[in-house]
């Protein structure tokens, strides 16, 4: 195998990490939020978010950060 050849597939497994870690990040981000939507108002006092701001956060689509 030369040299080449491992560096490619290096690079190749390095992007495939790389859109692993996005879809998991990606993920998470719609878990959280779901979450988020089924806190009742005294909890969302709490953590200082009205249920706007939380309404708000729920209905971002899961690519926006």
């Amino acid at each position: 195998m030369s040299s080449l050849t491992l560096r490619r597939s290096s690079l190749r497994s390095l992007k495939a990490v790389a859109l692993l870690r996005l879809v998991v990040r990606r993920i998470e981000t719609r878990r959280t939020r779901l979450a988020l939507a089924h806190l009742d108002a005294h909890l969302l006092r709490d953590i200082g978010v009205s249920r706007e701001e939380a309404r708000a956060e729920v209905q971002r689509p899961f690519w926006r950060a």
